[in-house]
């Protein structure tokens, strides 16, 4: 189990995970009460690189997105999305995890 949070803003962002024991995880669940996404993430490997696709459940049934990390600046400015993505959508405030777990 971990505990992840980005960093930043936009197509820049960073992201730091912290892992937790079970005991730390027990813990700190009951604080993230009224704030918890509920999803399943797939990983798909594509051209070198991950592509994360994230369905939501719950109030979010239906969104899908998809979310590539990349190894440098160069290589995301490069990048040429899969015909299947939809719209682009980094740095939408209402597209964000804090904003989902929260309306």
């Amino acid at each position: 189990m971990s505990l992840t949070f980005k960093v930043g803003r936009g197509s820049a962002r960073e992201e730091r995970e912290i892992r937790l024991s079970p005991a730390q995880f027990v813990m700190l669940w009951p604080a993230t009460r009224g704030r918890r996404l509920h999803k399943t993430r797939y990983e798909i490997p594509w051209k070198k690189l991950k592509i994360e696709v994230d369905i939501y459940h719950g109030r979010n049934h239906g969104l899908m997105v998809a979310e590539v990390e990349f190894p440098n600046h160069a290589s995301r400015r490069k990048f040429k999305p899969p015909r299947w993505f939809g719209r682009e959508i980094t740095g939408e405030k209402r597209y964000s995890n804090v904003r989902l777990a929260r309306e």
